[in-house]
Formats: structure tokens, C-alpha cells, sequence
């Protein structure tokens, strides 16, 4: 049995994994996780706010303990576990008595007495495939359970957004149809970015997935920031997952003016996926784009994971507050009060905190800056997480790269660290200090 020292070590480090697994490729992930002794491994299952990659690594590699041990995790949101939320949240709902009616009129004859067949099944979702409850409907009549005629037909045309999403739901899919559900959607749909949010909240794909199989490029850019959309949208741990995942594929870009300019040019047009518009933007080889409507929201979502920021205004106040991260004041919840102020008043940004806030471990953690939150979506405001995430995500990348022995060391050094997470990169590296470095 282990010691209460143990105990305490065990927990901690799980705190500290679950932090930098929020920057980490999804490899790097899997390897940490397996790094893990079982007190930690459980801690870090059952206690931690994971992100939604994480999980569903954590789901797709793990045994029956991990699943066991997430299901019981009350900081995990939306997963397909036993006692989380799933498919029944639309079983709930009162099915429209007329659509059995209106299904028999289509197809001629009473959709309960046969099975469907592919065509019939096709053209009913196609049909009635706007939102997930009526194609839910459908996909319960007895059908052909083969998915292949399905992704088939929506390759060459696309089916619905709700057709989709249903599909994501109750479909027995392999990992290769999912992706290839994901890789075509059709031109003009209110709600197109609805199987992409249920993908990976159902655990089906993580973030890195999705942004290497969304099709067109200007969608995985668009579901960078889906704030401003209606229903099903991003929470805020899972819109900061996505934006770490958009900006992995765009470093090759690094801060170059030109090449950010021909993203933007090019992404309206392009009908491959990102990193491959990413690649073939720095080899030079993209012909000139095909003149047509601009994609509303584009640019400000480029503008958004484009390097740089605004400054806040030099001062002597602003400088007091830098030297202030370093020094814990006499209780938390007077910290948290302090760097809010400081937040509020334009003195510090998020970029600040992660960069100046010693212990690095309570930099990466919000709760520790901005007051603990019983729902990750409760964090106001969201702009400081947003950029304090960013921030970790480019000085993780330049520190450690894709090395997963690298990535460990961080992990396993963080707990005891006093100093800020630029000096924990320096130690762990041995290289120049990572904070200044373009």
C-alpha cells in the first residue's frame, strides 16, 4: 500500500501530465500515458480535467481499467461511457407522427414490413438529413448495416450534416469511415460543422485527426473558433484542442507575412485539407486560385492563429505586474484576485502569465489565475485562457519538438519546478532560452 508521500507524488504528477498532454501531438500522448505507473495512471483518469484528444486516446488504447476509471471522472464531458451523456439525449424526443406516413408515401411501400435497402436508406437521409433526429429515425428501421454503399454515395455527393452526425451516433463505423465522413461535406449547409464537434466528443476522432482529414482546408480553419455558432459547438477546453491541433499543421508557415497572405488567398478555393494546402503553399506549386464568393469568417479566423500579438502599453505598472507573477502573494484567491485586476486592466495577457508565472505548473493551470471552475466552459474570460494556451503550445513545439523522451522529462520535472516554464524548457533542453526566440 502506498505511502501518503507516495500518494501525494502520484496525484501531482497526474495534475502536471494531464497540463502539458493539453500541448503534446497525439503520439507523444500515447507514449506519456503509457510512461505512467497505475496510482498515477488512475489519477490521471478518474480526477483530471483530460482533454478531449486525450480521452480519446485514452479510450482507444486503454483497457477495460482506464474506461472504467474516465467513466467515473466527472470532469469529463459528453464521452459515449456508462453515466454520460450519448445517442438517448434524442431517444428522449417525440419522433414526428406523421414521418412514418411521409416515409410510406416516398418509398411506395411501409418501410417496417422490408428492410431498406442502400438506395432507399440514401435517398431518405438525403432527404430528411437536415438535423439528427429525423435521420436517427430512419437509421433505427431495419436497413443494410454494411457503411461502405453509404460512404460511397457521400463521397460522390455528400450527405446532410444531420444525416452525418447520425451516422456518427448509432453506425457500427471503422476509424476509416469516420474519416471519410469527415473528408467531404457538402458546399453550402447551416450547420456543417456539427459531425466535426460530434466526431470528437463522442470520442471517434481527436483533434490532430480531424484537422488532417477535413475537407476543404477553410472549414478546418472555420472550426478553429465556432463561438459565434448556434447548438452544438465547441467548449472552451475543446476549441483551445482544436486551435493547438490548426496551428501543429501551419508552423510550417512559421511568421512569414507572404505565406500567411497566400493562405488566405488560397483557402477559399482549395478543396484538399490543410496540411496539404500548408505543404504545397511553401513548395510554391499552387496555380492561382479560381475567382469566387469569400468564405465569411475566414480572415478573422487566419488573424486568429496567425502569430503575434498586440503589446499591452509599456509602464511602470505593467512591470510591476511581470515581477509580481513571480511572487506567490499570501493566499490564492488573493492571487487570483490580483492577476484578474491585472487581466482586466489591459496590464497582462495570457501570454504574460505562461511566460512569467512561477511555478510553471500553476501557469499551465488556469484555475490558478483566473479561480477554480466546476465546468470547463466557466472560465471568464475565455481571451486570456485562449492565448496563454496558444502561447504554451508554441513554446512547447520550439523546446521539444515531436520527441516524446523530451516531452517525459517536462512532464516528470514540472511537479518540484520553482521557476517559470521558459526555465523548465531551458533545463530540460539545455539550450538557449526559449521565451525570446521567434
Amino acid at each position: 500500500m502506498p505511502t501518503a508521500e507516495e500518494d501525494r507524488a502520484s496525484r501531482r504528477l497526474a495534475w502536471c501530465v494531464a497540463h502539458v498532454l493539453r500541448h503534446a501531438p497525439d503520439h507523444v500522448v500515447t507514449d506519456m500515458i503509457g510512461r505512467l505507473d497505475e496510482p498515477a495512471f488512475k489519477y490521471l483518469c478518474r480526477d483530471e480535467w483530460l482533454a478531449a484528444s486525450t480521452v480519446t486516446l485514452l479510450l482507444r488504447h486503454g483497457n477495460e481499467a482506464a474506461r472504467s476509471y474516465v467513466a467515473r471522472n466527472p470532469r469529463v464531458v459528453g464521452r459515449p461511457l456508462p453515466g454520460l451523456p450519448g445517442p438517448a439525449r434524442y431517444a428522449r424526443r417525440r419522433t414526428p407522427p406523421e414521418l412514418l406516413p411521409v416515409l410510406r408515401a416516398e418509398l411506395g411501400r411501409d418501410p417496417e414490413e422490408d428492410p431498406l435497402t442502400a438506395a432507399e436508406l440514401i435517398g431518405l437521409l438525403r432527404r430528411h438529413g437536415r438535423r439528427p433526429r429525423v435521420a436517427l429515425d430512419i437509421l433505427a428501421l431495419r436497413h443494410d448495416p454494411d457503411p461502405e454503399p453509404l460512404l460511397a454515395e457521400h463521397l460522390r455527393l455528400p450527405l446532410p450534416a444531420g444525416s452525418v452526425e447520425a451516422l456518427l451516433l448509432v453506425a457500427d463505423l471503422s476509424r476509416d469511415a469516420v474519416h471519410g465522413l469527415l473528408a467531404t461535406a457538402a458546399p453550402e449547409m447551416r450547420f456543417w460543422y456539427r459531425p466535426a464537434v460530434r466526431a470528437v466528443r463522442m470520442g471517434r476522432v481527436t483533434h490532430e485527426e480531424l484537422v488532417a482529414h477535413v475537407a476543404p482546408a477553410h472549414r478546418t480553419l472555420l472550426l478553429t473558433d465556432l463561438s459565434g455558432a448556434r447548438g452544438l459547438r465547441w467548449t472552451l477546453p475543446e476549441r483551445t484542442g482544436m486551435r493547438t491541433a490548426a496551428a501543429r499543421a501551419l508552423r510550417p508557415l512559421r511568421d512569414d507575412p507572404r505565406l500567411w497572405a497566400e493562405l488566405l488567398r488560397h483557402a477559399p478555393a482549395f478543396p484538399g485539407t490543410l496540411p496539404v494546402l500548408v505543404a504545397r503553399i511553401v513548395r510554391g506549386t499552387l496555380p492561382e486560385p479560381a475567382g469566387g464568393p469569400a468564405v465569411p469568417g475566414l480572415a478573422e479566423a487566419v488573424r486568429s492563429v496567425a502569430p503575434g500579438s498586440a503589446e499591452p502599453v509599456a509602464g511602470v505598472d505593467r512591470e510591476l505586474a511581470l515581477a509580481s507573477l513571480a511572487v506567490p502573494m499570501e493566499s490564492v484567491q488573493e492571487d487570483i484576485r490580483w492577476v484578474r485586476d491585472c487581466l482586466a486592466r489591459g496590464l497582462l495577457t495570457g501570454e504574460d502569465v505562461i511566460r512569467h508565472k512561477a511555478p510553471a505548473c500553476w501557469a499551465l493551470d488556469e484555475d490558478h489565475w483566473l479561480g477554480e471552475v466546476d465546468h470547463p466552459d466557466r472560465h471568464e474570460p475565455s481571451a486570456p485562457v485562449v492565448a496563454a494556451r496558444s502561447e504554451a503550445d508554441r513554446l512547447f513545439a520550439l523546446a521539444l519538438g515531436s520527441d516524446p523522451d523530451a516531452w517525459w522529462r517536462v512532464a516528470s520535472t514540472l511537479p518540484d519546478f520553482a521557476g517559470t516554464l521558459p526555465h523548465l524548457l531551458l533545463r530540460v533542453t539545455d539550450g538557449g532560452s526559449v521565451s525570446g526566440r521567434p
